[in-house]
């Protein structure tokens, strides 16, 4: 029962955020009548509306429950008063990001109505590995995690260009140099992403944080030091030792 309600909600995505009882059951794979049935108990509890044609979306119940997660939830406390200020400044998006899985989730963006489009929303999921953010998360994470990335068959999103292992293993030892990383992309829309780790109170990292601009106005000499201070006070405000300078305690 518990899977099959999942597979109900699993069939929605940024793309199809409101579906047919028809097609809420070939999506998930349960047959129509046992859709219905079960579609019928998960608006009951609010996690699914139905609306006056009868198609089916997600519902504010739903939403409740996850914004309860802690993990999101502390983290984006914390970060929102800098996120803030950095969109007052570039006037464009700041992106604030999770390593969830195999894939970056984006737990909150800031976005002035001037800024540029994006392509990824909050609560979307992005690839570790072609994205400021994800590249940040992915350069921190363990070690045979790397690995196992590493060695899967990668292309760059959305160019569809082939990821060199070895030219990914360098960036993320660059990543971890430095400090920060500075991504240019000129599809669909030439822009540069500066990102840089949030780290936990266990002095492991806990975010990603990064501001989006057009390609022409980006100047990254000023905007990794932005981001860099602000990924740095986010960081204290978690409890983290290593955003200061300190080694942790054995």
């Amino acid at each position: 029962m518990v899977d099959r309600a999942l597979a109900l909600l699993g069939a929605f995505d940024a793309r199809r955020r409101s579906l047919t009882l028809g097609e809420l059951a070939r999506r998930s794979g349960i047959p129509t009548s046992s859709a219905l049935r079960l579609a019928g108990r998960l608006v009951a509890w609010g996690a699914l509306e139905r609306d006056a044609e009868g198609r089916f979306s997600i519902g504010l119940r739903l939403w409740e429950v996850a914004s309860l997660a802690p993990r999101a939830q502390g983290l984006k406390q914390v970060a929102m008063p800098y996120m803030g200020d950095l969109e007052e400044v570039t006037r464009q998006h700041v992106l604030l990001a999770v390593r969830d899985g195999d894939q970056g989730l984006l737990v909150e963006r800031l976005s002035s109505h001037l800024a540029m489009p994006v392509l990824y929303r909050v609560g979307g999921r992005l690839p570790l590995h072609s994205t400021g953010v994800g590249l940040v998360l992915l350069a921190h994470a363990d070690t045979d995690f790397q690995e196992e990335v590493l060695a899967r068959p990668l292309v760059h999103e959305p160019e569809k260009v082939a990821v060199s292992p070895a030219a990914l293993r360098r960036t993320l030892a660059a990543i971890r140099r430095e400090g920060s990383h500075t991504l240019r992309r000129r599809a669909p829309q030439p822009l540069v992403s500066v990102a840089c780790p949030v780290f936990g109170d266990d002095d492991r990292i806990a975010a990603a944080l990064s501001v989006v601009v057009p390609m022409e106005h980006a100047e990254p000499r000023l905007l990794v030091p932005a981001v860099r201070t602000a990924a740095r006070a986010i960081s204290r405000g978690l409890g983290a030792q290593r955003s200061i300078g300190l080694v942790p305690a054995p």
